[in-house]
């Protein structure tokens, strides 16, 4: 995988911790080096995909739904599977 990636992905994590101004920076950064390699993405680990979630929730200020609700029962997320999507 990319170093410049994943040296982005540290960079956006410590951002994060520390609410630097350069959040939105990193985010794009690493949209374009993702756009300009899209394999690249099949080699990111679950905490890298993450660390970019978590910066693009907090750059949007979006929260990602807990449940999904389907007329009168709800199904929690933990109970949703690759076969619900």
């Amino acid at each position: 995988m990319s170093t410049q990636i994943q040296m982005q992905i540290a960079e956006l994590e410590s951002a994060l911790l520390s609410a630097h101004p350069s959040l939105p920076t990193l985010l794009q950064q690493i949209h374009r080096a993702i756009k300009q390699d899209p394999e690249q993405v099949t080699l990111l680990t679950e905490d890298e995909i993450g660390v970019i979630v978590n910066g693009l929730k907090h750059q949007t200020q979006t929260a990602i739904a807990t449940s999904i609700s389907s007329g009168k029962k709800g199904k929690s997320i933990k109970s949703i599977g690759v076969d619900d999507l």
